[in-house]
């Protein structure tokens, strides 16, 4: 239970009021309720969507995208931020790549990233608004998905910086228990979707995780928090497009 309310701290903004345990190992453990956290945001906003079915799509879309950002305090928005003003400013330099991103300033590449997301964002929203009921529903893959990358990117790159949550989750993350995870994730996925659109989905996301772990690699050695926010965003985006598009 307490790995789950780290999850839940971490990735929302819900104030639980209790004496959480971080303990380096609780801290690791809590990566396998990601996807749990990321479907209970999904069933908070399917349902603002149906209780606003008679109010117009694309108001309703705009209020989803608003709370969506509200529930996470922008943390992964952060992220992206961070992530784009690094890779661009960096200009090959690891070293600097690695200082960029803990500067809380935000250059033009990060506002320009922020605004493509959130607009992307929303034109997909408002198209799985206007879907039928089963639409909406699918809605749910989008933070799932998002939420395994963190678990997927542990257990295949490295992590460079030496403090910090990151670290502890590296070293102590039970592999054998995230790859059942992704595993169980993956077949639910299927089985909401169907075969087809499910594989569909699934390689679109495990390829641009792929090419977005090569991106890490090649700008500063591995991973960093802001690159996995900035994954959790992208994932987001490109299943919310894949799913409209299918």
């Amino acid at each position: 239970m307490h790995s789950f309310l780290i999850a839940l701290q971490f990735l929302t903004r819900f104030s639980l009021n209790l004496n959480i345990n971080w303990q380096p190992e609780k801290v690791a453990a809590s990566l396998l309720w990601y996807p749990f956290v990321g479907a209970l945001i999904a069933v908070i906003l399917i349902s603002i969507i149906m209780l606003s079915s008679s109010q117009d799509p694309m108001l309703v879309a705009a209020v989803i995208l608003a709370i969506w950002v509200m529930i996470t305090g922008g943390l992964h928005l952060d992220g992206l931020a961070d992530s784009a003003d690094a890779w661009v400013g960096s200009h090959g330099d690891k070293q600097r790549a690695l200082e960029i991103m803990k500067d809380p300033q935000a250059g033009p590449v990060a506002v320009i990233m922020l605004v493509l997301i959130l607009i992307i964002k929303f034109a997909a929203l408002h198209s799985l608004i206007k879907q039928p009921d089963d639409g909406i529903w699918l809605l749910m893959l989008s933070p799932v998905l998002a939420r395994c990358v963190p678990m997927l990117l542990f257990l295949t790159t490295p992590y460079v910086r030496e403090q910090g949550l990151g670290s502890a989750m590296a070293k102590y993350l039970p592999q054998k228990s995230a790859w059942a995870v992704l595993l169980l994730t993956a077949l639910v996925v299927i089985t909401l979707s169907g075969i087809i659109k499910g594989i569909i989905l699934l390689s679109a996301v495990l390829l641009l995780v792929w090419f977005l772990r090569y991106l890490m690699l090649k700008n500063i050695d591995g991973m960093t928090g802001d690159t996995i926010g900035a994954s959790i965003e992208i994932i987001e985006v490109v299943a919310l497009l894949v799913l409209v598009v299918l």
